[in-house]
C-alpha cells in the first residue's frame, strides 16, 4: 500500500513509526513532516488543510489510504474530499469534526444523549459572560469555543482570573476560536485520555493514557498541549473504562448516527474520574499529543490495520492485542513555552540514540538546516520508551532525555507521578 500521512509532529513521528512496522506498507509520505520523519518516510509540502491539493497529491502518487493526524484538516473538511474522490481515508468528516472544532455543539450533544458532564453556558460578548462567573463563583473554566491549538482552555482558580481569560478571549488573542466563549464548571478529580476507534457503527477501545498538560512539575503553572503522557492511565480500571463507554461514548456515537452525521475515526475522549464516575470533560476528533506516542509504542505494526479497519467499516471483526506492558513519554520543549520563545537552536546528542521497539525519540517542532536538526516549535521532541512496569518505562525515557545535547530546551521531571505513586 501507498499511505500518506497528514502533519507534521509528534504525533505523525509516532504514527508513521507504527505504521512502518506493518508489512502491508510499501510507501510512506508524509506532509509536511518534520526532521526525525525525514529520516524513515518521504515528506512533502503541500497546504493539508486544502482539501483539493491533498485529493490532487494522492491521485498523483496513487496512495491507496490517507491517515489525518491533526484536527484543523478534519475541520476543513479534507475527510470529506479525500472520501468523495473515493480514496480511503482514517478521520470523521467536517461535520461530525465539530465534536472538538465547537465546544459548545459537543455540550449540545452531551445534553442530548445524557452524557455526563459538566454544567456549561455559552456566551458571543464579555459582558453577560462575566455576570455568569461572577453569580457562579470560582473555580470555574473558561474555554474558546473553537480550535484554538490546544491553548483556548483557562481553569480559573480565581474570580479575577476567569474575568481577566474572558477579556483576553473576546480581545482576539485566540482569533476566531474565541467569538464564542464556553464557560463550565470545575470538575474535582483525576484526569485521563480514553482513546475508541469508530467505523460508523462499531466502537472499539484502543487504549487509555494519561496526559500530564501544565507546564510545571507537581502539574503547576499554565496549560500546554501537554508535557508529557503514560499509558495505560491506573485511574481508567475496567469498571471506570465500562461506565465511560457506556455511559458517554456509545450514546455520542449514536446521538452523532441520529444526526445523520456517523462518526468514523478516532475519537479521543477526555474523562474527569472521581470516586469512580467518569464525566467528559472534552472530545478530540484524534490521537491526543503526546499520548499518541505512548500508544503508538505499545500498538506497533497493528496499528494500521486497526485505521484500515475503521475507515472500511470493519471493527466488528478487530480486537486490540495488548501486551502485558507500560509506556511513557517525556516532552522536551523550547524554554519558554508555553509563552513566547525562540526559535533556531540546534540539538545536538541525537546521534546514536537507541531505536528499537521500546525505546525512541520522536520529533515534534524540528527542522533540519544545513544538515542540523533545529527547534522549530515550542514542544520539540518526545523521548518515548516501553517497559515491563511504568516504572521501566520512566527510567528509559528519561535516559533518552538526559542523553539529548540541548542547553535552551527543558523538560518536566515527574512524569508519571500519579501512577508511581498510587497505593490503590
Amino acid at each position: 500500500m501507498n499511505i500518506l500521512i497528514l502533519g507534521g509532529g509528534g504525533r505523525e513521528h509516532a504514527l508513521a513509526w507504527a505504521i512502518l512496522q506493518n508489512p502491508k506498507c510499501d510507501r510512506l509520505i508524509v506532509a509536511p513532516g518534520n526532521a526525525g520523519i525525514e529520516q524513515i518516510a518521504e515528506c512533502a509540502s503541500f497546504d493539508i488543510c486544502d482539501g483539493g491539493a491533498v485529493v490532487e497529491f494522492a491521485e498523483a502518487e496513487a496512495i491507496d489510504f490517507v491517515v489525518v493526524g491533526p484536527e484543523a484538516p478534519l475541520a476543513a473538511g479534507v475527510a470529506d474530499r479525500l472520501a468523495e474522490a473515493g480514496i480511503p481515508v482514517f478521520g470523521p468528516s467536517a461535520a461530525a469534526a465539530r465534536l472538538e472544532a465547537s465546544k459548545r455543539f459537543t455540550k449540545e450533544i452531551c445534553d442530548a444523549a445524557g452524557a455526563p458532564t459538566a454544567a456549561w453556558a455559552r456566551f458571543d460578548a464579555a459582558g453577560p459572560a462575566k455576570a455568569y462567573v461572577r453569580d457562579q463563583g470560582a473555580p470555574i473554566v473558561v474555554k474558546a469555543d473553537g480550535l484554538a491549538a490546544g491553548k483556548g482552555v483557562i481553569v480559573a482558580m480565581t474570580e479575577d482570573e476567569a474575568l481577566a481569560a474572558i477579556d483576553e478571549m473576546f480581545s482576539g488573542a485566540f482569533g476566531a476560536a474565541g467569538a464564542e466563549v464556553v464557560i463550565e464548571e470545575f470538575m474535582e478529580g483525576e484526569e485521563a485520555s480514553f482513546f475508541v476507534l469508530c467505523d460508523g457503527e462499531t466502537v472499539l477501545p484502543v487504549g487509555t493514557a494519561q496526559d500530564h498538560k501544565r507546564v510545571g512539575e507537581g502539574d503547576t503553572g499554565p496549560n500546554t498541549g501537554g508535557m508529557g503522557a503514560y499509558s495505560p492511565a491506573p485511574v481508567m480500571t475496567p469498571e471506570v473504562t465500562e461506565r465511560a463507554l457506556e455511559r458517554i461514548v456509545k450514546p455520542t456515537m449514536a446521538e452523532m448516527a441520529r444526526r445523520g452525521t456517523p462518526y468514523k475515526g478516532v475519537l479521543y475522549v477526555g474523562l474527569m474520574i472521581e470516586d469512580g464516575e467518569p464525566r467528559l470533560v472534552e472530545y478530540n476528533v484524534r490521537f491526543g499529543d503526546p499520548e499518541c506516542q505512548a500508544l503508538m509504542m505499545r500498538l506497533g505494526a497493528q496499528a494500521l490495520d486497526l485505521l484500515l479497519a475503521a475507515a472500511e467499516g470493519r471493527l466488528g471483526a478487530r480486537k486490540v492485542n495488548w501486551a502485558e506492558d507500560f509506556a511513557l513519554t517525556v516532552v522536551l520543549a523550547t524554554k519558554g513555552y508555553p509563552g513566547d520563545y525562540p526559535k533556531g537552536s540546534v540539538i545536538g546528542g541525537l546521534d546514536g540514540l537507541p531505536e528499537t521497539s521500546w525505546e525512541k525519540v520522536f520529533h515534534a517542532g524540528t527542522t533540519l538546516v544545513d544538515g542540523k536538526v533545529t527547534a522549530t516549535g515550542g514542544r520539540v521532541l518526545n523521548a518515548t520508551a516501553r517497559g515491563r512496569t511504568l516504572a521501566e518505562a520512566r527510567e528509559r525515557a528519561y535516559a533518552l532525555a538526559e542523553a539529548v545535547d540541548w542547553p535552551e530546551g527543558f523538560f518536566r521531571r515527574d512524569i508519571g507521578w500519579r501512577a508511581l505513586e498510587r497505593k490503590d
